[in-house]
């Protein structure tokens, strides 16, 4: 049971680079319109943070030969699942204003629709929601905890940049 789970860790990973060769993308076209990056001192961590959540579920479930369990794995991923939908819906509300770096062009306005309606960082939400769904989808606790823990100082920091870069505007 354990080749499912290692084709949706890697699922994952492929859709990281489509998120990553959109994010460059929209970096580029920013850029272009006198956007300006800040923050980016976290970046090279949170890279490292999110490639070490999905090396960790699959080295866990192959080095501790992990279960699925199907009380705990079904719910976990569903919501893996609704997590990439949410931050689907993040991407397409913010358009070409979305990138994993924090760039802003002066003079655009904040987006307050799609998800931003209801709260202001829901992109981070679906990555909270995933860094627990996904290594438990098969059992893969130490990953999920790991990264639950390293992940929230990480937010800490880059909220705080991204709450200063966006009051600029």
């Amino acid at each position: 049971m354990v080749k499912p789970y290692l084709a949706l860790v890697a699922a994952t990973g492929v859709e990281r680079l489509i998120e990553l060769r959109v994010s460059k993308r929209n970096i580029a076209w920013s850029l272009a319109r006198g956007g300006r990056e800040t923050g980016s001192g976290h970046y090279p961590v949170m890279v490292a943070l999110h490639s070490g959540l999905l090396a960790g579920c699959a080295i866990e479930a192959l080095a501790k030969r992990r279960k699925f369990r199907p009380r705990i794995g079904w719910p976990m991923l569903s919501v893996a699942v609704l997590a990439q939908g949410l931050r689907w819906w993040c991407i397409t509300t913010l358009g070409r204003s979305w990138s994993t770096k924090i760039v802003v062009v002066p003079g655009t306005p904040l987006v307050r629709s799609g998800p931003y309606r209801y709260f202001s960082h829901p992109n981070y939400v679906a990555v909270i929601a995933e860094g627990v769904a996904l290594p438990l989808v098969f059992d893969a606790r130490i990953t999920a905890t790991a990264f639950t823990l390293l992940n929230a100082g990480l937010l800490t920091v880059r909220i705080k940049a991204e709450n200063r870069a966006l009051a600029g505007t």
